[in-house]
């Protein structure tokens, strides 16, 4: 009896101490952790720093070793000597209009087309899907001269609708609305038809709505590769009052391409609109990315 009494402290001796290096072990692996994603956000954030330094530096200071990270002094004309030089604000202004079309257009026919997939039942539904998937194995340069010659023969060639149309529907839109569209119970489509809801009605009311964090996930991919798009337009548009920011911006760089304090503050000005709509949709956007694919 008193052997187990004696043989008690020491089983909670040993207990204490391994709970104690499973804790050691645990705030080691996240420690190592928080270092790494640190180490990979400093990486990632460090040519943003620099270009924002460079874009208030005078010209001999951008290169200088080391490197100079506090400017000084700060020139902020660089900005408006930079933005003067060039049109930026019609670039601006067609960057985001047609930025803002292509991604309406995306969301709407996305969402609509993943509902039908995603809902109903029609011969031919798989085989089509595979086929819209299979589009995103074709390169745009495959694709880029037929159509070229399709906006030449519809005369949308220097146009808006040239930089629009094209981009008005999307492969990787329709599957990602129809993944998170699956995970909709069916219920709530059988009980809006019961209170007599059109299924154009049933999409507008009841799929949207539900549908705010793919469709954040959706608008943020459409309108990042709308803003940075510059093959495309550079083919289809020739008049310098239809060219988006990335043309306006590589045009800029051919005239002033020794001009580095320049380019760095159009570069800035030309980010700043994508960094304000991610941070404005960013708890959308981890949410489509964690709920959409959870059903196949």
């Amino acid at each position: 009896m008193s052997n187990l009494v004696a043989s008690k402290p020491a089983v909670a001796t040993r207990t204490t101490q391994r709970s104690g290096l499973q804790r050691a072990v645990r705030v080691l692996r996240w420690t190592v952790f928080y270092v790494l994603l640190s180490a990979g956000a400093i990486v990632m954030i460090l040519p943003l720093i620099w270009m924002l330094s460079a874009s208030l530096k005078e010209p001999s200071q951008i290169f200088s070793v080391p490197i100079q990270w506090v400017p000084d002094p700060v020139r902020w004309q660089n900005y408006s000597e930079a933005l003067s030089t060039a049109p930026f604000g019609r670039y601006f202004f067609n960057s985001i209009f047609i930025g803002t079309c292509t991604t309406t257009s995306v969301l709407f026919f996305s969402s609509l087309a993943g509902f039908g997939f995603a809902k109903y039942t029609f011969p031919g539904r798989n085989v089509l899907f595979i086929l819209i998937l299979s589009t995103l194995m074709v390169p745009f340069q495959v694709i880029m001269v037929p159509l070229y010659l399709l906006m030449r023969d519809f005369h949308w060639l220097n146009s808006y609708l040239a930089l629009i149309v094209p981009g008005a529907m999307s492969a990787f839109g329709i599957f990602l609305m129809r993944q998170f569209i699956l995970t909709l119970p069916d219920e709530l489509f059988d009980a809006a038809r019961i209170d007599g809801s059109g299924e154009f009605g049933t999409f507008l009311r009841l799929v949207l709505p539900l549908s705010k964090p793919p469709l954040a996930a959706l608008a943020i991919f459409t309108f990042l590769d709308s803003w940075n798009s510059l093959l495309w337009p550079l083919i289809v548009v020739n008049d310098d009052d239809l060219r988006p920011l990335s043309l306006g911006l590589a045009e800029f760089q051919t005239r002033y391409g020794t001009s580095y304090h320049y380019l760095m503050a159009a570069s800035v000005v030309a980010v700043i609109p994508v960094i304000l709509l991610f941070v404005l949709l960013q708890k959308q956007f981890i949410q489509g990315i964690v709920l959409t694919g959870l059903k196949s």
